[in-house]
């Protein structure tokens, strides 16, 4: 047996079928890292908005493409993050960074059917205003339906997936020419996007270290750039591990700023930051029905985004099946192939998380609305925090791989050492920048984060309620996932 490697490398390929093409690596990735509502969200960085973007492409998600390109050339096998860096220290490593970065995916799809129905609200009012119990059952729905598509033939789900896609694109180019509308009607745009004295470091918003938070916000705005390759032996062509990370990061750094774009301009300063403002823009841009029309699309992609997070981290659970990390049990694929006790353990997982979110702990609060947007976006950030803190050792991975695995690294060599330690210390750097932003700007007025501050380079990173909350529950989590490591240790022969 070759060094390190692991049984899920030599059966995994024979027991998922290669149905991936380049183009349906190219609508993964878009679907697990453009949620355009980001676009909506970073609106109160005014025109500067554009420059926290293309430094957050520049120092994050182009060395993450870089990064995962060599690592996917190398070893294309299922699990990505939990394949690396199993090759580069470990079996507990491994297992360790495996859920670190499969536990966001659980409640991002509590975060994705959050907003289905938000851009169901947008067309259908009555929607938007059910009570916060019946908008958990309704994320339950979505999550378990998600689940029933995510369990069909691979072929026949990546199909819808792609249909939806390119539903998906067209909806943002008419976010594009709604701005383009409004400024042809004679109306003056919203806010100047053209404005570009609001770059300049002494603008309230402008690019400087007091301002390090959108960074942070753009950051985040581009996690799960490995996240197609936890599918690696379903791939047919090993040029499309290189090929859907080019094409994918270009149509993510388009979308975000054209629908940035197309926001500012027609979207008054004060509603801009609301997240159904992307549909928002198309209605004063190009009339109220097509505004409609695009909050319905977005409804369907973001339901689509939670088929795609739910079969995507499912892979990485069922790798830990087959290596015996996990119970056996976890590695069962059904008649049409696809790795079903995976998909429903996180469905589960996703519906318990919205229920105590959603209808426990509401119901024990005498103010259900905030309790429930206090635990949501306390669990949604510590699960961020976590996936920052994976993507920290994925530019780790490589570096330890390159040394240990000089022969197959030269073999697929895709660009001079240099360039991966460049990209690994910047992308490390911005991923730990991500972790910071999380823990020092709490995401809701709701929870304070006042206690004091600390300044770093003139940014200043505050602490309080929020930062305890969301760092003890993802050192907990943290803890979790060693501890289920341990415990497999039983069910385990001698190492492989």
């Amino acid at each position: 047996m070759p060094e390190n490697e692991l049984l899920s490398e030599r059966v995994a390929g024979g027991i998922l079928p290669r149905v991936l093409t380049t183009f349906d690596m190219v609508a993964i990735f878009v679907a697990i890292v453009l949620f355009i509502t980001n676009a909506a969200v970073i609106q109160s960085a005014g025109p500067a908005a554009f420059g926290w973007w293309i430094i957050a492409f520049a120092l994050f998600l182009i060395p993450c493409a870089i990064v995962t390109g060599q690592l996917g050339a190398m070893f294309p096998g299922e699990g990505s993050i939990y394949l690396w860096t199993s090759k580069a220290f470990g079996p507990f490593w491994g297992f360790f960074a495996g859920f670190c970065a499969w536990w966001p995916g659980v409640l991002v799809m509590v975060a994705t059917g959050t907003l289905t129905i938000s851009f169901l609200g947008y067309v259908f009012p009555p929607v938007g205003a059910l009570p916060v119990q019946a908008q958990g059952g309704l994320i339950v729905v979505i999550v378990a339906l998600a689940a029933v598509l995510a369990v069909l033939r691979f072929r026949l789900t990546q199909n819808v997936v792609n249909i939806v896609f390119l539903a998906y694109g067209l909806a943002i180019l008419l976010m594009l020419a709604a701005g383009v509308a409004h400024l042809l009607g004679g109306h003056a745009a919203a806010t100047n996007p053209w404005d570009f004295a609001a770059w300049s470091p002494s603008a309230e918003h402008g690019l400087n270290f007091a301002n390090w938070s959108f960074f942070g916000l753009a950051v985040l705005a581009l996690l799960g750039v490995e996240v197609p390759l936890n599918m690696g032996v379903e791939i047919r062509q090993e040029r499309a591990v290189t090929r859907y990370l080019l094409w994918g990061s270009l149509a993510v750094m388009i979308a975000y700023l054209v629908a940035t774009w197309g926001v500012m301009v027609t979207v008054p300063a004060d509603k801009a930051s609301q997240i159904t403002a992307v549909a928002a823009a198309v209605g004063a841009g190009l009339g109220e029905w097509a505004g409609r029309l695009v909050a319905l699309v977005l409804a369907a992609m973001f339901f689509i985004i939670t088929v795609v997070y739910n079969y995507s981290f499912a892979r990485l659970i069922f790798v830990s099946g087959l290596d015996q990390r996990l119970p056996k049990a976890v590695s069962h694929v059904n008649a049409a192939k696809v790795p079903d006790v995976a998909v429903w353990i996180q469905t589960v997982l996703a519906a318990l998380f919205t229920v105590a979110a959603f209808v426990v702990v509401p119901f024990a609060s005498a103010t259900p609305a905030d309790a429930q947007t206090e635990v949501y976006n306390v669990l949604q950030a510590a699960v961020t925090v976590i996936w920052c803190l994976s993507i920290v050792v994925l530019f780790v991975d490589v570096l330890i791989i390159l040394r240990r695995y000089r022969a197959q690294f030269e073999a697929r060599r895709l660009a001079s050492p240099v360039v991966f330690w460049v990209a690994s210390i910047v992308g490390a750097l911005a991923s730990l920048v991500g972790v910071v932003a999380t823990l020092s700007g709490s995401w809701t007025p709701l929870i304070s984060n006042d206690a004091g501050s600390v300044s770093l380079l003139g940014a200043k990173v505050a602490y309080g309620t929020w930062f305890w909350l969301v760092g003890g529950i993802a050192l907990a989590s943290l803890a979790v996932g060693a501890l289920l490591y341990l415990a497999g240790g039983r069910r385990r022969g001698p190492a492989l």
